[in-house]
Parts: C-alpha cells; structure tokens; sequence
C-alpha cells in the first residue's frame, strides 16, 4: 500500500500585459531527465493562509513581493498527486491570479532545494501551452489561463 504525504499547497498564475503565464521549468532529483513546466508555489508554512503562502513563495521564486490581499480569492481548486524525491504526494492546492505590466525573474530566493529542481523560467501564451508537447501542470492550464486572462 503506498502513503500519501498530505500537502497543502498555494500557486500563483502570474500574467503579464499580454494574457502571459509565467511557468518555472524543472524536475525530481530522483528522476533524473525528466522536466516539466508549472506555475510559482509551494507548500504553506505552519498558521499560513493560502493567500499567504502563495504571495510568499512568488517573492522566493519570482522576486515578486505582493501582499497577499493583492491575490483576492482563490480562482482554482485541485488535489494533485505527484512522486517527489522517492515520496508519493497529495497535494490540495490553491490557485490566484497576480497581473504585472511585466516582470524579470530573480531567482535570488531560491532555497537549495529550488537551485538543484528549477532550472528555468519563461513566459507563455495559452496558444503555447496548447501547443506544446512538453509536460506543463497544472492539466488544462491553457483552459484556466484563458479563463483567467
């Protein structure tokens, strides 16, 4: 029987002036070769708000510095279940929307973690995400950019 480690979780769709998604590239250190593309956040700290935690783990990961009242309510809900590390997740996550005119990414606040799993950063159209066969999470993001933008 395999454990799930329950998680929760907040990630931010972050856009740019031209309906852009920002997604971070990466992967598992365990699985070396493999990669996929996803939105900035994490985890939620002990007492976080997801609101909170999703304005915390932008700045880390973005440079971005918001207060998490910016990120109103929450635009997307799902459980996510994922292997990390050797570990099997269940991650209940939620989803906000932040709008820039445009942002360069500073990866100055990575943790060690973030430096040997995010090897990049880019910008993205939904009509990219569409077309893409690389693997990109949330699935049908494209979908919830265009509901979003």
């Amino acid at each position: 029987m395999v454990t799930h480690v329950d998680r929760r979780a907040a990630r931010v769709l972050l856009l740019d002036g031209q309906d852009r998604v920002l997604l971070m590239h990466g992967g598992d250190p365990a699985r070396p070769g493999e990669r996929w593309w996803f939105t900035p956040g994490g985890g939620l700290n002990e007492g976080e708000t997801h609101a909170e935690a999703a304005a915390r783990e932008l700045f880390e990961e973005t440079g971005l510095r918001v207060d998490p009242a910016q990120l109103g309510e929450s635009v997307h809900h799902e459980v996510a279940e994922f292997s990390y590390r050797n570990r099997s997740y269940r991650q209940d996550q939620h989803f906000f929307v932040h709008r820039v005119p445009r942002w360069e990414v500073s990866t100055a606040g990575y943790d060690a973690d973030e430096q040997e799993t995010i090897t990049e950063s880019r910008w993205w159209t939904a009509a990219e995400i569409e077309a893409s066969t690389e693997q990109l999470f949330p699935d049908r993001l494209a979908d919830l950019v265009r509901k979003v933008a």
